[in-house]
């Protein structure tokens, strides 16, 4: 009599898990072409008489993530952006 070889179940191969960027990271930051992080400059949305004409238009230019803090905005968006 014949006997059917025992076959092994072997599950599918798992898929590579991805990770998400922040939301809310990819609408703040921008990397540069060196790695770095560019960000807006704060108040400037509201309660605007008071200050400045010098200071609002210093406020315009944008900014660069403080190198100590570069880590954690980059563990924040994986891919870049």
């Amino acid at each position: 009599m014949h006997c059917p070889t025992r076959r092994i179940y072997s599950a599918p191969p798992m898929p590579k898990l991805k990770m998400k960027t922040k939301s809310g990271a990819k609408k703040r930051f921008r990397l540069t072409a060196k790695g770095r992080i560019k960000r807006k400059r704060a108040y400037l949305r509201h309660i605007l008489t008071p200050k400045r004409t010098k200071n609002k238009r210093k406020l315009r230019r944008g900014g660069y993530i403080a190198k100590s803090q570069e880590h954690q905005i980059k563990a924040m968006i994986p891919y870049g952006l």
